[in-house]
């Protein structure tokens, strides 16, 4: 893919502070109005986050046809804080206003900052998740869930195995490769809102890979939608954009920032939030097991911790489902003080949670913001002190 990208980029356009302004209020004026609002998602919205683009003047593919290296200083997707971009867009999908994003991003900073599963397609994958061959079940992971590509980009296997019940199948990542095609599932969701849209904002993409372009493409030659571009470089699809006032040339957090200020709508900071499974099981002769497991908000598998110490016992478990045994007498109630330790991409510190047997399932919601480094834990509604 880098031989259909120039040696020398196109100059990148920025245009006033003033002329911004006054394009964000034609944009959160036309958000107003709509009643089907999407947004389409490129590379340009992740580089504040410190991760490159593709065609900007130092871009992957810019640099590559250059035979240039990429910037050393190049931020890893797994470290990479959301954007005010993309804090943006969870504000507006939490607020209503927001139907559905389409992104040709695979850094996964959308479903980390909050975008729900139903409400995103992510068409050319998602470099922290992967699924089994057999019975399709996804796994969101806190590493690069990647195939090697040891032998060919079309050897999917990531090396592990499922481990839902009866199944051990292989595990594929979810990475499009130039000359794959897509996932037929969210291409046709994103088409099937693309038709429903009454408009559309395009946020730091150079809309040149098909078939993802096709997306804002459909809202733009509908005579019933709106098409909004904002990216520093033209675009093949400028000239479907009816009104001036609705091409930005800008970077997406400029004009993100002053939509939302005419919307009346603050950008949330970012909090890293993990959903933990925490289960007992009884078993005989007092011989007890105590299963965590990371969930998403659909219930996808997702891991994010390195272990688990039961307090009181030498080892901690580091397989998921973490399993630990322990011993307690019929009817008796044990507080169990776990400790879990953390993947560390944000430099999380490890906790302790409390977990009492008179409760044989709980689900806990852990969040963490990587400004203060500090955690906070509830369950059902209730907040649970953390020590450690």
């Amino acid at each position: 893919m880098a031989n259909s990208a120039p040696a020398v980029a196109e100059a990148e356009r920025f245009e006033s502070p003033e002329v911004i302004s006054l394009k964000a209020k034609t944009i959160a004026d036309q958000i107003k109005q709509s009643k089907h609002f999407i947004i389409f998602t490129g590379a340009g919205i992740s580089t504040s986050a410190g991760i490159p683009d593709f065609r900007g003047p130092d871009g992957v593919w810019t640099l590559r046809k250059q035979k240039r290296e990429a910037p050393s200083k190049a931020t890893s997707t797994l470290q990479a804080i959301p954007t005010p971009t993309h804090m943006a867009l969870v504000e507006l999908q939490n607020k209503g206003l927001l139907k559905y994003l389409v992104s040709q991003n695979c850094d996964g900073l959308h479903r980390k900052s909050g975008i729900v599963p139903e409400m995103i397609s992510e068409l050319h994958g998602n470099s922290n998740r992967e699924y089994c061959r057999d019975c399709g079940k996804e796994y969101i992971r806190d590493f690069r869930a990647v195939a090697p590509y040891t032998k060919t980009v079309t050897d999917h296997r990531t090396g592990r195995k499922c481990s839902m019940p009866g199944c051990s199948g292989v595990l594929l990542d979810t990475i499009i490769n130039f000359g794959e095609y897509l996932f037929e599932q969210p291409l046709e969701l994103a088409r099937q809102n693309a038709r429903k849209a009454d408009l559309c904002l395009v946020l730091g993409s150079s809309l040149t890979v098909p078939p993802a372009c096709s997306i804002p493409e459909l809202v733009g030659k509908s005579k019933k939608a709106k098409l909004a571009v904002c990216n520093l470089q033209s675009t093949p699809l400028d000239h479907l954009v009816k009104e001036e006032s609705m091409r930005i040339f800008a970077k997406t957090d400029d004009l993100m920032i002053a939509v939302m200020g005419y919307l009346g709508l603050g950008v949330p900071q970012f909090v890293l939030r993990r959903r933990l499974s925490v289960k007992v099981v009884g078993g005989e002769r007092d011989r007890n097991q105590i299963i965590l497991q990371g969930v998403d908000v659909d219930g996808t598998p997702s891991t994010f911790l390195k272990s688990v110490k039961l307090e009181g016992t030498r080892r901690p478990a580091v397989t998921e489902p973490f399993t630990v045994g322990f011993r307690m007498e019929e009817c008796q109630e044990v507080d169990l003080k776990l400790e879990l330790e953390f993947m560390g991409n944000y430099f999380e510190p490890n906790i302790e949670i409390v977990h009492s047997t008179r409760q044989s399932e709980r689900l806990y919601l852990l969040e963490y913001s990587p400004y203060t480094r500090e955690w906070q834990v509830s369950a059902d509604d209730e907040e649970i002190p953390i020590g450690g």
